[in-house]
């Protein structure tokens, strides 16, 4: 066994024994940096303990949902989780505790969270391929009539133009339906006779059965496909109790597929590509009012997104803003949001005195600029409220800043200081001076807020 090896396990024995042991357990899963918990009895959680692991930079309950902030190595973590448990997405049995119900909001963050965290890694790896790309036809280095630049874009673009199916293989977990019904209502979405139609635009329906279904481009949506797969998780499980047992295993998923569909097809996918287009024209309006207005808003709201896990809201916004416009300026301003909390964090770190700690607070602002910025939020500016603040001031100057100018992306990638290669164009310099105001503000104020040496030690595990 090796060092590694070790610390991932006796971490997540503590773990499980601190939050109340393995039956106390409904649901486990993982973000980019978080492990993320449904537990049947939270009042069971020693905090103080958890924080107290190895590897462990932070804790966070939002929305009857418990969280421990890992870092980018989280996967590890959490396949050494899954051994110990055995997780399969069934909620283990326990009569003794019930879940308290959760609130409308409380359902959707934990489902936008839960569908769209283990899709990230495909996603921003297409989105910093396509950005990379965009930026070599912006300096002329290939053309773009080339082979290369087709394959490339085939790489890139992939992941998105298919994006129902893989939102649908993580809906299906999250909704406890079986996988590969899932993957028959995207392929009914995304049948080519149906897509082709639409980007014709020779016609505007088919009639089914005396229905119209409406001819809609879903390549690359977002909400059509995940509220399909919920209403699938209801219907499948209602045919298969009023199905007699001898014929469940073939006419169990013909009626099922037979009603979803086609329900899909004439309600649910119309419905939600209005719901978000509506999302895309609320955000547009926004800029309309003012891009600047606009900036501060989303330049504020991002850092205590983030630390409360409400991030992921962001992200469908986003996809269809790509989907629907070709373009994005919501994550330019998340940029910049890292950027600031790395600013505030790297101000900490030279206001410490202690050497152990200006290594680990160091390693954090690092992690910032590569986009993960859970540890500095959780090791570091959640200790100095001050920081905090400043972070979010220097998110907000820089947000307005680039909106001013009207910044935009045009693939998804992660917000990472290695995304400047997504921006090279006609936005590059302002960006670049974003980069500059973000960390600049953010590192002077909490520098004057914090104006003593700290001596405190800071806790990062």
């Amino acid at each position: 066994m090796n060092k590694v090896d070790k610390v991932n396990r006796d971490t997540i024995d503590g773990i499980i024994k601190y939050v109340g042991g393995k039956e106390n357990i409904k649901n486990a899963w993982h973000c980019m940096t978080r492990l993320r918990f449904d537990l049947y009895d939270n009042s069971k959680i020693q905090k103080d303990n958890i924080e107290k692991l190895q590897g462990v930079m932070g804790t966070k309950s939002q929305n009857n949902q418990f969280q421990i902030v890992i870092g980018t190595n989280v996967e590890s973590y959490y396949e050494a989780l899954n051994n110990k448990l055995g997780i399969t997405n069934e909620s283990p049995k326990n009569t003794q505790n019930k879940q308290e119900k959760k609130g409308i909001v409380s359902k959707l963050l934990d489902i936008v969270s839960g569908v769209f965290g283990p899709i990230v890694p495909a996603i921003a790896g297409a989105g910093m391929i396509k950005g990379v790309l965009s930026g070599l036809l912006a300096l002329k280095v290939i053309s773009a009539t080339s082979d290369t630049v087709i394959i490339i874009d085939l790489i890139a673009s992939g992941v998105f133009n298919f994006l129902p199916f893989f939102l649908a293989v993580s809906a299906a977990k999250i909704f406890k339906t079986n996988i590969y019904m899932a993957l028959a209502v995207a392929g009914g979405m995304m049948y080519p006779t149906l897509i082709s139609a639409a980007k014709a635009g020779e016609i505007s329906k088919f009639i089914f059965l005396g229905m119209p279904i409406p001819v809609i481009n879903y390549s690359g949506s977002v909400i059509p496909i995940i509220i399909a797969i919920w209403a699938l998780s209801y219907i499948h499980k209602w045919v298969d109790k009023i199905m007699p047992e001898v014929l469940r295993t073939v006419f169990t998923p013909t009626l099922t597929l037979f009603i979803i569909i086609p329900l899909t097809l004439i309600v649910i996918g119309p419905a939600g590509t209005y719901l978000g287009n509506g999302l895309a024209i609320v955000i547009r309006a926004l800029f309309a009012i003012s891009p600047i207005l606009a900036g501060v808003v989303v330049g504020a709201i991002r850092p205590i997104a983030v630390f409360t896990g409400m991030h992921h809201a962001m992200t469908p916004i986003a996809l269809q803003n790509f989907s629907e416009n070709g373009f994005d300026m919501l994550m330019p301003m998340m940029f910049m949001a890292n950027m600031a909390i790395t600013g505030a964090t790297l101000a900490i770190y030279v206001r410490t005195e202690n050497k152990q700690q200006k290594s680990v607070i160091l390693s954090a602002a690092v992690s910032g600029l590569l986009g993960i910025t859970e540890p500095a939020l959780f090791g570091v500016l959640a200790k100095h409220r001050k920081a905090f603040i400043a972070a979010t001031i220097g998110s907000s100057v820089s947000s307005a800043f680039i909106a001013a100018f009207g910044v935009r992306l045009y693939a998804y990638i992660t917000s990472s200081i290695f995304s400047l290669a997504a921006y090279i164009g006609p936005y590059f310099l302002y960006v670049v001076l974003g980069i500059i105001i973000a960390i600049a503000v953010s590192f002077a104020i909490t520098y004057v807020l914090v104006n003593k040496k700290i001596e405190t030690e800071i806790e990062l595990n």
